[in-house]
């Protein structure tokens, strides 16, 4: 991995298309990808920003979730990850990095489209961290389809159930349990403002993210507790190859920023810390971009 805190050219920093075709099926793992992200397993080093908070990231076993899990625990947060019984394996590495720093991992298997399963992991969450103050609803489904036409009801109601109404089930569950100065992050995306032909309905709900966090900041700030948002552009994670895109996109992924590569998922790791953390005490509905020069707008 990179040395992230050495200067250097940031269009060379990590690995650039052309990549090879590696098809998955969903979910999929990033232990297969090739070349394989980096999610700051080695390379982000914590500064104690978070000593004694307790932290539930969905989503926790891969992409930007994990970069997420792995750097609340280097700045000393105890960390719950949600994530799909088939992607075990990659949520056991990530359990295994959060005791390495000595802090308390909690993993929570199932699926976030079941409101009552929702519910719950915030309760187990709470009940093996001892509490709760940071709060990322990060985990999303996206399978590119061609058409309108190809986008079936039953596609149309997964991605919205695991990508909008689990946000909505985590966050109603997640909301009276925390205290003032406590931080809910959301995972939006550049397809809010420039979505893709091939994702209809994940830009739909990318869209929606943007405009309930929004929302729900302008309510919680009432209580102390602050909510934004984070947009990425295109990043290296198992959500492309196993469906999100197709492989001919893969290929090329992120050859078309001004970079010229994907973002890697420990790339947004500080943006997620700095929500995280009392730097930000006064940030709240605030949209971060974090897409290679994209902008969002």
């Amino acid at each position: 991995m990179t040395d992230r805190l050495t200067k250097q050219d940031p269009r060379t920093q990590y690995p650039r298309p052309p990549f090879l075709e590696q098809p998955q099926a969903a979910p999929g793992l990033a232990r297969e990808m090739n070349p394989r992200p980096d999610h700051g397993e080695t390379s982000y080093k914590g500064s104690g920003k978070l000593v004694g908070r307790k932290a539930l990231v969905t989503g926790g076993d891969s992409g930007i979730g994990r970069a997420a899990a792995i750097a609340f625990a280097r700045e000393g947060a105890d960390v719950a990850i949600s994530y799909l019984p088939d992607e075990e394996p990659d949520a056991q590495e990530v359990m295994k990095l959060i005791e390495d720093d000595g802090r308390q991992a909690v993993a929570l298997p199932g699926d976030i489209t079941d409101e009552t399963w929702c519910r719950r992991l915030v309760e187990q969450a709470i009940a093996g961290l001892g509490g709760l103050d940071i709060l990322v609803v990060n985990a999303g489904r996206q399978q590119f389809r061609k058409s309108v036409e190809e986008v079936s009801s039953k596609d149309f109601d997964r991605t919205l159930k695991t990508n909008l109404y689990a946000l909505h089930w985590i966050v109603q569950a997640a909301v009276p349990h925390l205290e003032a100065g406590a931080s809910i992050i959301t995972t939006a995306s550049i397809q809010a403002y420039e979505p893709s032909a091939i994702l209809l309905d994940y830009a739909t709900t990318k869209a929606g993210i943007v405009a309930y966090t929004q929302a729900l900041a302008k309510q919680l700030i009432q209580r102390g507790v602050r909510a934004n948002i984070v947009a990425p552009g295109p990043v290296w994670t198992v959500l492309q190859p196993s469906g999100g895109q197709p492989q001919e996109k893969v290929q090329k992924f992120g050859q078309a920023s001004a970079f010229g590569r994907p973002g890697q998922p420990v790339e947004l790791a500080s943006v997620y810390v700095l929500l995280a953390s009392q730097e930000a005490s006064y940030i709240n509905g605030e949209v971060y971009g974090v897409t290679g020069g994209a902008g969002v707008a």
